[in-house]
């Protein structure tokens, strides 16, 4: 079943718009949550917690591309459980290293204003980066992929990916702070 049919079933208040999205996107998802989490039952209990998300949102939200929806809603609330899991014990796992390279061009904001203004600045600075380094950037910052992981997925060297990813960030720190956006 299409995103537009499935959405219309969550518009609809049917319940099937829960089972389509679990056989559209359920392993999609899964695959998000268990990188973050390295768990298949904390993927489980994340995916349905994106569900009951979905379920809670939609509408009044009217998502144009489900996947990315429901990847979106699955990534943060795999990255608000591994935060909780790992509040007290900082280890030195692969989703604490992305996260802590990602908060040397990312700043926390709860203002909403904010929030979609950066969204916009980030996407546009991502249309400009040529497509594999766009990929990688991805990769490491929204899935949370180990450099090993991208190193073999694009045939590079790890040192390529982790010289990929330092220079990008660079460049996304400079059109942060010419877009206005200071950390």
């Amino acid at each position: 079943m299409d995103d537009e049919r499935i959405i219309e079933l969550f518009f609809a208040r049917d319940e099937r718009a829960l089972r389509e999205s679990e056989a559209a996107y359920g392993k999609y998802c899964r695959a998000i949550a268990k990188n973050i989490l390295d768990s298949d039952e904390d993927a489980d209990e994340v995916f349905n917690d994106t569900l009951l998300r979905a379920w809670n949102t939609i509408p009044p939200e009217e998502p144009k591309l489900l996947k990315v929806y429901l990847g979106t809603v699955t990534r943060n609330l795999s990255l608000d459980r591994y935060r909780k899991m790992t509040a007290e014990k900082r280890g030195g796992c692969e989703v604490s290293l992305c996260l802590e390279e990602a908060e040397e061009f990312l700043a926390d904001t709860s203002d909403e204003f904010e929030k979609g203004e950066l969204s916009r600045l980030l996407n546009d600075f991502l249309r400009l980066l040529p497509e594999r380094e766009c990929d990688i950037f991805v990769r490491r910052y929204f899935y949370c992929d180990s450099t090993a992981e991208i190193a073999r997925r694009f045939g590079l060297r790890e040192a390529n990916v982790l010289v990929i990813l330092s220079r990008t960030r660079k460049k996304l720190k400079e059109a942060l702070r010419k877009g206005g956006y200071t950390l």
